[in-house]
């Protein structure tokens, strides 16, 4: 796999110094810098691995990973962030766990914007047609999103929002669902993203624009239909 997320600049020096520390630590047996990189990463590790996997299965191959880090902290080199290599081990953990199941999700068409049903990223009534408006044709039908009120921060904040946002995001095709998860959720640089995830930065752009575009949409569903 291609590691894209290099360290550039001197805060990325700083967090290679970083990771070459923790490293240095789990190599000497140091358990507090195992207990932070559990901290930093195991809710994110499940998170993604319960995409293609049940529950159960997807807590027993973050267990694996982490003892996969362990055994193979020798061999890490920095040549990505700690995190990437970390990452990394576990979408291979989860890949051989689905083969090995027999599912039905080739891991070829992960991340893979064409293996995705042809769709548009946003319904075309929301735009003008020739026949409508001669003069504004494929512009949008209405200039702005419909309001949802007069906090809308605070309504994306709501318990009840938020579950509708998760509600849409489960729904979303598993490649999308990855894209959205590490960059919106987990809050990931691009470079991050295409490093674990085997993929071009022209892809991960397209998932995550199909992705927000359709949670956007189950948001103004859910506001217009209160």
């Amino acid at each position: 796999m291609s590691h894209r997320g290099e360290f550039r600049g001197a805060d990325s020096g700083a967090a290679r110094d970083a990771d070459i520390g923790l490293a240095d630590r789990l190599r000497a047996g140091d358990e507090r810098a195992f207990i932070v990189l559990l901290d930093r990463y195991a809710t994110a590790m499940l998170r993604l691995a319960s995409i293609y996997l049940p529950r159960a299965v997807a807590e027993e191959v973050v267990q694996d990973t982490w003892l996969g880090v362990l055994q193979g902290i020798g061999s890490f080199e920095a040549r990505s962030s700690l995190k990437t290599w970390i990452f990394a081990i576990l979408m291979n953990r989860a890949r051989t766990h689905m083969q090995r199941e027999g599912r039905s999700i080739p891991f070829s068409g992960l991340s893979d914007p064409a293996a995705d049903p042809v769709e548009p990223a946003v319904d075309p009534s929301r735009f003008i047609v020739i026949a409508d408006d001669p003069g504004w044709p494929y512009h949008w039908a209405t200039p702005w999103p419909k309001s949802w009120g007069d906090s809308p921060e605070d309504r994306l904040l709501s318990k009840e929002v938020q579950a509708e946002i998760q509600c849409a995001i489960d729904g979303l095709p598993s490649s999308q669902r990855e894209v959205i998860t590490l960059c919106d959720i987990e809050g990931w640089e691009p470079a991050e993203v295409t490093a674990v995830l085997g993929i071009t930065a022209s892809n991960q752009r397209v998932l995550l624009h199909r992705a927000r575009s359709k949670v956007r949409r189950a948001l103004e569903q859910y506001f217009g239909e209160e």
